[in-house]
């Protein structure tokens, strides 16, 4: 009889495997047109395979149980596939932005910092009112996201993040065996 795996051994190749897809499609959007990695249609494709993916895995994995799998393990499960797929994806970054390309993290500063200030503009604020320093303040805090530094921090911030796509997916893909109830 082969034994189970337990929800961080059973994480690990759905991690890297979401992980790798992850860097997969980041690097084929920077081939294409760099400019796609700072756009909110691509975050939005990129978050539709994400959850496409877990919850394909996740359900392998409850099949892999029995077909049945508690909330705490689906959340476990969950947490570690994405948190390992978050590592691959910062290292693959990080390689992409400081490596291949360093001129790219101040060419999605600065499209950020345009796209920020449409937004304004959309809601009806005048970028022109606010003092200058308030500008160069945004400028700078965009700039400083795509550093190795400001990425670790946003991996960190992220976490929060994890746990909570974490939970949703749990509540997803939990599936208790009802012939125990009495």
């Amino acid at each position: 009889m082969e034994e189970q795996q337990t929800p961080m051994q059973a994480a690990i190749k759905p991690g890297l495997t979401m992980g790798l897809v992850a860097l997969a499609v980041t690097y084929i959007a920077y081939f294409i047109d760099a400019g796609l990695l700072a756009s909110g249609w691509f975050a939005l494709i990129a978050l539709v395979i994400f959850f496409a993916l877990i919850i394909y895995f996740g359900k392998e994995y409850r099949t892999e149980l029995g077909g049945f799998m508690s909330f705490g393990t689906a959340f476990n499960f969950s947490f570690i596939s994405i948190l390992i797929s978050g590592i691959v994806s910062l290292v693959g970054q990080i390689l992409l932005f400081q490596v291949i390309d360093p001129s790219l993290p101040q060419v999605l500063a600065d499209i950020t910092f345009e796209n920020s200030i449409k937004m304004m503009e959309s809601l009806g604020q005048n970028p022109d009112s606010l003092p200058p320093d308030t500008l160069d303040e945004i400028r700078n805090s965009t700039a400083s996201s795509f550093t190795i530094g400001g990425q670790v921090k946003n991996f960190g911030f992220a976490l929060i993040g994890y746990a909570v796509i974490a939970l949703i997916l749990a509540a997803i893909l939990k599936k208790r065996d009802k012939s125990l109830d009495y």
